[in-house]
C-alpha cells in the first residue's frame, strides 16, 4: 500500500472503523473547490482538512523550500485571527492541528470534538482567503525552518540520504531537490515572491476539502458553502512536464556526512508514477525483500551471514516518478560493495524465478492487514480521501486499491524486477563519514 511519509498527530478519541467500504459523498463548488464528506458517528470527533496541489516540485530551482515554508507561514495568522493565536484557538477548543508537505502536495488539518466543526471550517477558510503574509511572519518562520533543518537533517546521521538520492536520480525534474529546500534560497526571497506563490497555488480550484467524522450532512454542507462558496476562483495552475532520460549506466556517487560513523550503501532506482500498477508491484517487491525480520535480505545478510547490521528496501512512489531504494550498513570489516553484491544475487533470483506460493500468500496477508490499518481511524481516512482525489484522481481507490494488490501475480513480480531493478538502471551511493575511505 502507499506509504504516508508524515504521520498524523494522535488524538484522544480515535474513531475505529471496520474493513468495510468507506462511504463518502463528493461535489465541487462553483469556485472549483472539491469537497469530500465521510460521516462516522462512532466517536464524537470531526476532522477538517484541506490538501493543496502544491509541493516542492512546483518551486523555482532558485527558490526551493517554498512549499514547506508555506506549511509554517500559513499558521502565522489571518485577517480575523491575530498573529500567534491560531494554536491557542485550537487547543482552547479541545482540538489539535498540524500540517505536512511532500514534493507533490501540502496538507493542513484540525481535529476537534464534533461540536466544533464550524470552527474548523471557518479557520481553514480564513487560511485560504485571509492569510496575513508580511515580513514579520516571513522572518519568524525563516528561523523556524532553519532550526527544523538543523535538527532533522543537518545534524542527524544519514539525514541527507534523500538529498543524495535525488541529486543522482534526477537531472531535469524538480524531484532533484529536497522538500525542505536550501536555506540560502529562502534568505534571498523577497516578500513579493512569497505573495506571488500564495496567489498562484493557494486557491479553491487547487485544493480539496475533506470533512470526516461525527457531523450532520445538511449542516456541514451549509457551513461549507457559507465559508468557502464565496471565495473567488484562483488562476489556473499551469504545470510543466519534465521527462527524464532513462538511466542506462550505473551512476556511482559518494556522499560525505560528518554525523556518520558507520558507512551505508544506498542503491536507488528510478521507478514509475504512484498511479501505475507497476508502482504497486514494486511495493510488494520491497516487502518481499526486506519487510521484517523474516524477509529475504534480513535473514540472509543480518541473521545468517552477519554481513550487515541493518538492511532494508522500499518503494517510495510519487505523482510523477518514484524511487526504489535499497540500503545496508555493513558489519565489521565487510565492505559496502560486498553488501550490494549479495543484494544483487537476491534480485537476480527474483528476476529469474517465481517467488514461492507461501511467500506470495504472506505478501497478500500483509497488504490485507495494511488496508485494514489504513482505514482503521478517521484521521487516516481523511488523509487518504484527500490524497486519492488530488494525486490519483479517484477517491474510490480508498476502497478498491486493495483489489489491485490482490490481483498482482507472481509473474508480475518477476517481470517488474526484470524491468526496473537492473544494475545499469541505478545510482549507487557510498554514504560515508567525512573521512571514511570504506568503498
Amino acid at each position: 500500500m502507499k506509504k504516508t511519509i508524515m504521520a498524523l498527530s494522535a488524538f484522544a478519541f480515535i474513531s475505529s472503523v471496520s474493513a468495510q467500504n468507506v462511504k463518502f459523498e463528493e461535489y465541487t463548488l462553483d469556485n472549483g473547490l472539491h469537497v469530500i464528506l465521510h460521516q462516522d458517528k462512532s466517536a464524537p470527533v470531526v476532522i477538517t482538512s484541506v490538501m493543496y496541489h502544491v509541493g516542492a516540485k512546483d518551486e523555482h530551482p532558485e527558490r526551493t523550500g517554498f512549499a514547506h515554508f508555506f506549511e509554517h507561514l500559513l499558521f502565522e495568522g489571518t485577517k480575523n485571527i491575530q498573529r500567534g493565536e491560531w494554536f491557542k484557538i485550537v487547543t482552547g477548543n479541545g482540538g489539535t492541528n498540524n500540517a505536512n508537505t511532500t514534493d507533490d502536495r501540502t496538507y493542513y488539518y484540525e481535529i476537534f470534538p464534533s461540536n466544533n466543526l464550524q470552527l474548523g471550517l471557518w479557520m481553514e477558510s480564513e487560511r485560504l482567503i485571509h492569510p496575513i503574509i508580511n515580513q514579520i511572519g516571513v522572518d519568524t518562520q525563516n528561523e523556524v525552518v532553519k532550526e527544523e533543518k538543523r535538527l532533522r537533517i543537518d545534524n542527524q546521521p544519514y539525514g541527507n540520504i534523500f538529498k543524495a538520492v535525488k541529486e543522482n536520480l534526477y537531472k531535469k525534474h524538480p524531484y532533484r531537490w529536497t522538500t525542505i529546500g536550501e536555506m540560502e534560497h529562502l534568505d534571498a526571497a523577497t516578500l513579493d515572491e512569497f505573495l506571488e506563490f500564495n496567489h498562484k497555488f493557494y486557491s479553491p480550484n487547487n485544493a480539496v476539502l475533506v470533512v470526516a467524522g461525527d457531523f450532520e450532512m445538511e449542516q456541514a454542507n451549509k457551513w461549507i458553502r457559507d465559508y468557502f462558496g464565496t471565495i473567488p476562483r484562483g488562476p489556473e495552475v499551469k504545470r510543466q512536464t519534465f521527462v527524464e532520460e532513462p538511466i542506462t549506466q550505473q551512476i556511482n556517487a559518494r556522499w560525505e556526512d560528518p554525523n556518520v560513523t558507520l558507512p551505508m550503501m544506498v542503491a536507488a532506482y528510478r521507478t514509475p508514477s504512484m498511479k501505475t500498477r507497476d508502482a504497486r508491484v514494486l511495493d510488494m517487491i520491497g516487502t518481499y525483500l526486506s519487510g521484517g525480520k523474516s524477509s529475504v535480505l534480513y535473514k540472509k545478510l543480518v541473521d545468517q551471514q552477519k554481513k550487515a547490521m541493518e538492511i532494508g528496501s522500499f518503494a517510495y512512489s510519487q505523482e510523477d516518478y518514484g524511487q526504489y531504494l535499497i540500503y545496508g550498513i555493513p558489519m565489521g570489516d565487510n565492505s559496502l560493495k560486498s553488501i550490494l553484491d549479495e543484494i544483487d544475487v537476491e534480485i537476480a533470483k527474483l528476476q529469474k524465478d517465481l517467488i514461492s506460493e507461501r511467500d506470495y500468500q504472506k505478501l497478500q496477508n500483509i497488504y490485507e492487514n495494511q488496508y485494514v490499518s489504513a482505514n482503521s481511524n478517521i484521521e487516516g481516512i481523511a488523509h487518504s480521501l484527500a490524497e486519492y482525489y488530488l494525486l490519483y484522481g479517484d477517491v474510490n481507490l480508498i476502497n478498491t486499491e486493495i483489489d489491485i494488490y490482490r490481483s498482482i501475480t507472481r509473474e508480475e513480480i518477476r517481470e517488474a524486477a526484470k524491468k526496473y531493478l537492473n544494475p545499469n538502471q541505478r545510482a549507487v551511493i557510498d554514504y560515508v563519514g567525512a573521512k571514511d575511505d570504506n568503498k
